[in-house]
């Protein structure tokens, strides 16, 4: 009877936490510096030579669609855009070591939200409990629950936060995250920290493929309608793709999207295989059969 109700008791415990934490958005915040020409852009100065504005961006991991983003003058560090968002309690925040501040990361905490980080310079700690070296396949070398010793780390973030040392043998090198998330495996937070750069690459995908290194006009209205109008159509591609369930590259869906603005068909039918084939296969091209 005991043993049955652990069991339900258990069960029950990871239902509430699967529905509350597996399942919420894993958003990464990260930002990329627009640089402009200082003579046609002067009301975005950032330096003595060059103006410049930033995009600072919650990117979804899981969906790799952008949850929010901010427009700021370029000398806006990034640790400021942690003010402005809203975080969603049980979410699970990525950062960079660049937004490692700790009274900020404590008000995450405070809400009842998770937050991964990257070590930026290594504080004084006290280990409250954690082995040394821990031996396993997973690659964790570390897996702690620390306290910071410093007077104005432990006036900042008072409470108890997890250490997790990870060998990464792709790059041969250590990395040193923090978080205040004590359900979730070590290996899953080193993988989470991982699929950051998913941010990266949803930068890179902005200035090649939508037009935001040059614009069309020079006003500050200009630049942020053109910069609003890219990262919409990104999300909304992005969107299509995963409603309907297509398993396509983005820029893939974008570019059939793009050729068939006057098609009147049923837009899932435009990425069947035929359509595909008549798009892209059969574009006129020879090809040269060296098996036979």
């Amino acid at each position: 009877m005991q043993g049955d109700l652990h069991v339900r008791f258990g069960g029950r415990l990871w239902e509430t936490y699967h529905r509350k934490v597996v399942r919420r958005p894993s958003p990464s915040l990260h930002s990329t510096t627009i640089d402009l020409c200082l003579s046609l852009y002067d009301w975005a100065r950032f330096r003595s030579t060059k103006s410049g504005i930033k995009v600072h961006t919650q990117l979804d991991i899981r969906t790799e669609i952008s949850t929010s983003f901010t427009i700021t003058d370029a000398v806006v560090h990034d640790v400021n855009a942690m003010d402005s968002i809203a975080y969603e309690p049980f979410a699970c925040y990525i950062f960079d070591r660049g937004y490692f501040d700790l009274r900020r990361l404590y008000h995450i905490n405070e809400v009842s939200s998770f937050f991964v980080i990257r070590e930026k310079r290594r504080p004084k700690y006290e280990i409250t409990a954690g082995e040394d070296v821990l031996e396993g396949t997973d690659n964790v070398l570390q897996d702690q629950t620390i306290r910071f010793t410093g007077k104005r780390n432990c006036t900042n973030y008072p409470s108890e936060i997890r250490r997790i040392v990870y060998y990464s043998p792709e790059m041969n090198r250590t990395f040193t995250y923090y978080t205040n998330n004590f359900y979730l495996k070590a290996s899953d937070i080193a993988l989470l920290y991982k699929n950051r750069w998913k941010v990266e690459l949803f930068f890179k995908f902005l200035k090649q493929h939508l037009r935001v290194k040059s614009f069309w006009g020079n006003s500050e209205n200009a630049v942020r309608i053109q910069i609003y109008v890219a990262i919409i159509t990104y999300c909304l591609v992005a969107i299509i793709e995963s409603e309907l369930k297509l398993n396509r590259d983005i820029y893939e869906v974008m570019r059939i999207l793009g050729s068939s603005m006057l098609v009147k068909d049923n837009i899932k039918d435009l990425f069947s295989h035929a359509e595909y084939d008549i798009l892209y296969k059969n574009d006129g091209q020879l090809e040269l059969d060296f098996t036979s």
